[in-house]
């Protein structure tokens, strides 16, 4: 499984990558988790790779078109990533919209139709406001925490795994607002049906 986790600075993309690594490495996988590509001190674009197997995995490095899901803060982030996504791919986005440095300067205007684009592509989309689960679970860092719980729906782990490995990764403080998040994310995943 090899999963692109993308966004901008600040969203929270290398704790996902962390709780996604301990998730799959706690169910016996072999794991390789890449370090955070992109500005993130700036605001820019972050990526970062997860890929785990029964077998070895040799490489944490995704090349294009071998990313079975895209997870993806903002929008316009899944639609870059889009390139990395293999052939009956799946990208979990949430809705919100954050306008990067060439938008705001007016140098670029945002893409509209992001998400028909992505379907007009052949890419099965579940997009979802995980920004308003967020918030109304306590707090508008916890957006990514939201979209993994999105993303269990797609996976064989158990609740449990999942919330074992946010316990062992979010500091006690802000443990009871995550583990909200993450419900508030499985409930997204649920109304899909």
């Amino acid at each position: 499984m090899n999963i692109l986790i993308i966004g901008v600075g600040g969203q929270g993309t290398l704790l996902a990558s962390k709780v996604i690594g301990q998730v799959a490495a706690g169910s016996g996988y072999d794991v390789k988790v890449s370090e955070v590509h992109g500005m993130a001190q700036r605001g820019g674009s972050v990526e970062t790779y997860v890929r785990f197997s029964k077998e070895r995995v040799y490489s944490p490095i995704l090349d294009l078109g071998g990313a079975d899901i895209i997870l993806a803060c903002e929008l316009l982030e899944a639609y870059r990533g889009l390139p990395y996504l293999k052939r009956g791919g799946r990208v979990i986005a949430n809705t919100q919209r954050l306008d990067p440095m060439p938008v705001l300067t007016g140098a670029a205007a945002y893409p509209e139709d992001i998400t028909g684009k992505l379907r007009r592509a052949g890419v099965s989309v579940t997009a979802v406001d995980a920004y308003e689960a967020a918030v109304n679970s306590g707090g508008d860092k916890v957006v990514n925490v939201a979209l993994m719980g999105v993303l269990s729906g797609f996976m064989d782990f158990t609740e449990r795994e999942w919330t074992g490995a946010i316990s062992e990764s979010v500091p006690p403080k802000f443990l009871d607002m995550n583990l909200t998040a993450f419900e508030a994310g499985r409930r997204l995943n649920r109304e899909l049906d």
